[in-house]
C-alpha cells in the first residue's frame, strides 16, 4: 500500500505544522493532496476534523467498497503505533487553525478562532473540552500552529480500551456486511414507499382540484414529510449505492419535488456524523438565537461549519429563556430555515470555482430542480384562488412536515454534548451522543425508520430498511463492550428534549439574574464614591471659608 517509510508522531506533527493534510488509516499514512479537498463530495471538514487522527472506522462506515480500493494511491508510508494503538493529535481546525489562500495564492495558515480549553471537569464542560470562540483581533496571532496545541488535553479515556471498541466494531461491520444487510430490499422495503408516495400526492391534486385547500395542504405536507426519507437514504449513498445515480434521485426528490438542495443536506449532514453533538462543530445542533442545548453557548462560540460567531446576544437572551416553551412552535416553521440554508448554500456554490465532484452538473441540476419546484409550487398557490387561501395551504403544508424535525432533534438534544476529545474511538462517540426512538413496526413508516439512529450513525450507509435487524447486532455489540444503548419512547423523548431546553433557559435567568446583580452592585459603588468625593469636597470647602 504506497511507500514503506515509517513516521513517528512527532514527524507526522512537524508535517502536519508544515500544512499537510495527513489521516491515519489502518498504520496508514494518508497525506490528503488540496485537489481533493476541494473534490471531496462530503467536503473538506470531513478530512480536516480527522487531521493527525485515525480515521479508519469513519472512513470505512461512510464510503463503498469501490472507493476504498481508491485509498492506496493516498499512503505516504506507514505510522509507529502504540502498543495500545495510534495516540492520535488534536486536528489544527479543532484550536481555530485553518488553511486559506494567501495574498501570493499559495495556501497559508490562517487563525478563524481562538480555542478555549475547559477549566473544569463537568457534563458539558469535560476536561477534555476544546471550544472556540471568537479570536481577539487585536491580539498578535501566532502565524502557524505549534507542536504544544496538536497535544491532547487531559482525558479520563484509556487509549486501549478505544483502540477495543474500534477492534470490535471493525469485527461488527463484517458481520454485518456478511449477513447482506448492505443489500437494499428494493420489492419490499421501497416497494411499499412508493406505493405511499403516489398515493399521498394523488390524494393531494384530487383535493386540490375539488377546492378542499386544507386537505390538500395537508397530503402535501404528508408526501414532504415522507418523501425526505428515501432522499436521506439517497445522500448517504444507501439505496442504489452509486453515486451519480443516488445523486440525481436526490436531486429529484429534494430539489425538484421539496424545493431544498441535497447538496447543502449531504455536506451538512456528513459533518454531523463525524462530530455529532460538538457544540463548535456539529451544524445540526448549533441553532442559535433559536435553540441552545448546553451552556456551551452562552459564550458566543464560534462555529467551524458557519464560519461565524453563534452571537449570544439580546436576542438570543430573550428566546432563549423561553425556548422549552416556543419549542413546538418552531419546529412548525423549520422546513422555512431549510429553505434559507439551501439557498444560501447554492448561492455560494455559484462562485466556488472549485466544486466538489460532480459539482458543475449537480450544481446546474440542483438550480433547475429548485426553480422547477417553485414555478410548480407558485401555480398550486397562486390557483388557491385568494391570498389568504394561498397563505393558509403554504403554512399548513409546511406545519404538517414539522413532526419530522421533532423526531430528528429527539435523537440527539437529550444526549451529551461535552467533547471528549480526539481519543474518544468512533462508536464511543456514536452510541454516547445518539439515541433511538422506540416504536412499534406497524408505525416504523411514521419515522422513515430513522428512529433507529444508533445503528444508522454507526453505519450511515445501510439500507434504512436493514435498521432493524443491524440494530439487534448492535445491542449485542454495546453490551459486549461495556457500552450504553440509549433508546425511548417518542413521549418519553420528547420529555428529554424540553427538561434539556428548559435546562439552559434556566442558566440564562440565572445568568441574567447575576448580571442585574453585578451591575446593582456597580452602580451602588459608584453612588457610594460620589457621595464620598461630594463629602471630601464638602468639608474642604467648609475649611477654605472657615
Amino acid at each position: 500500500m504506497g511507500a514503506t517509510r515509517t513516521w513517528t508522531r512527532d514527524a507526522v506533527a512537524k508535517r502536519i505544522i508544515a500544512g499537510e493534510t495527513l489521516i491515519i488509516y489502518h498504520g496508514h499514512l494518508l497525506k490528503i493532496p488540496q485537489k481533493w479537498l476541494d473534490a471531496h463530495p462530503g467536503g473538506a471538514l470531513a478530512f480536516l476534523h480527522f487531521v493527525g487522527r485515525d480515521a479508519s472506522d469513519e472512513i470505512e462506515a461512510n464510503h463503498s467498497e469501490d472507493t476504498l480500493k481508491l485509498i492506496p494511491k493516498y499512503s505516504d508510508g506507514r505510522v509507529e503505533m502504540t502498543n495500545e494503538g495510534w495516540l492520535p493529535l488534536v486536528p489544527p481546525i479543532a484550536t481555530g487553525w485553518v488553511r486559506r489562500p494567501g495574498p501570493n495564492g499559495k495556501q497559508e495558515w490562517h487563525k478563524e478562532a481562538a480555542e478555549v480549553y475547559s477549566n473544569e471537569d463537568s457534563k458539558f464542560y469535560p476536561s477534555s473540552s476544546i471550544l472556540l470562540v471568537e479570536k481577539d483581533k487585536a491580539t498578535n496571532q501566532p502565524s502557524a500552529p505549534s507542536l504544544a496545541s496538536l497535544q491532547l488535553p487531559p482525558s479520563d479515556l484509556s487509549l486501549k480500551v478505544q483502540t477495543r471498541h474500534s477492534n470490535a466494531w471493525s469485527e461488527l461491520h463484517r458481520r454485518i456486511t456478511d449477513a447482506g444487510l448492505y443489500k437494499t430490499p428494493y420489492l419490499t422495503g421501497y416497494g411499499p414507499e412508493v406505493v405511499r408516495y403516489l398515493l399521498l400526492a394523488c390524494a393531494s391534486a384530487y383535493t386540490y382540484k375539488h377546492d378542499w385547500i386544507i386537505t390538500s395542504a395537508v397530503f402535501l405536507g404528508l408526501l414532504w414529510h415522507q418523501l425526505v426519507f428515501t432522499a436521506h437514504d439517497l445522500g448517504h449513498m444507501g439505496v442504489t449505492h452509486n453515486w451519480t445515480i443516488d445523486r440525481i434521485l436526490a436531486t429529484l426528490i429534494a430539489d425538484f419535488i421539496g424545493g431544498l438542495s441535497i447538496g447543502w443536506w449531504v455536506q451538512n449532514h456528513n459533518v454531523h456524523h463525524l462530530v455529532t453533538n460538538h457544540p463548535a462543530h456539529d451544524p445540526d445542533i448549533e441553532h442559535m438565537p433559536f435553540f441552545a442545548i448546553s451552556p456551551a453557548f452562552l459564550t458566543s462560540l464560534w462555529s467551524s461549519y458557519y464560519k461565524r460567531v453563534l452571537k449570544y446576544d439580546a436576542f438570543a437572551k430573550i428566546f432563549l429563556s423561553i425556548q422549552h416553551k416556543l419549542f413546538y412552535i418552531v419546529m412548525g416553521f423549520a422546513r422555512f430555515n431549510l429553505y434559507a440554508n439551501s439557498y444560501t448554500f447554492l448561492f455560494q456554490k455559484a462562485f466556488d470555482t472549485k466544486r466538489a465532484r460532480g459539482g458543475n452538473w449537480a450544481w446546474r441540476l440542483e438550480m433547475t430542480g429548485i426553480l422547477f419546484f417553485w414555478t410548480w409550487f407558485g401555480c398550486v398557490l397562486y390557483g388557491c384562488g385568494s391570498w389568504q387561501k394561498a397563505l393558509a395551504y403554504l403554512v399548513v403544508s409546511h406545519v404538517v412536515t414539522s413532526p419530522l424535525h421533532v423526531q430528528i432533534v429527539l435523537s440527539h438534544f437529550s444526549m451529551p454534548t461535552g467533547d471528549l476529545g480526539p481519543l474518544e474511538s468512533f462508536p464511543h462517540r456514536q452510541l454516547r451522543t445518539t439515541t433511538d426512538v422506540i416504536c412499534s413496526d406497524k408505525i416504523a413508516f411514521l419515522h422513515g425508520g430513522l428512529h433507529l439512529q444508533v445503528t444508522h450513525h454507526l453505519f450511515p450507509r445501510l439500507p434504512r430498511h436493514n435498521l432493524r435487524k443491524a440494530s439487534m447486532m448492535v445491542k449485542q455489540f454495546a453490551k459486549e463492550e461495556g457500552l450504553t444503548y440509549a433508546e425511548f419512547g417518542f413521549v418519553e423523548g420528547n420529555g428529554e428534549v424540553i427538561s434539556t431546553l428548559r435546562h439552559v433557559a434556566e442558566q440564562v435567568k440565572i445568568m441574567g439574574k447575576v448580571a442585574k446583580e453585578e451591575v446593582r452592585e456597580a452602580v451602588e459603588k459608584r453612588n457610594m464614591a460620589v457621595k464620598a468625593n461630594l463629602k471630601r469636597a464638602s468639608n474642604g470647602h467648609g475649611l477654605k471659608e472657615h
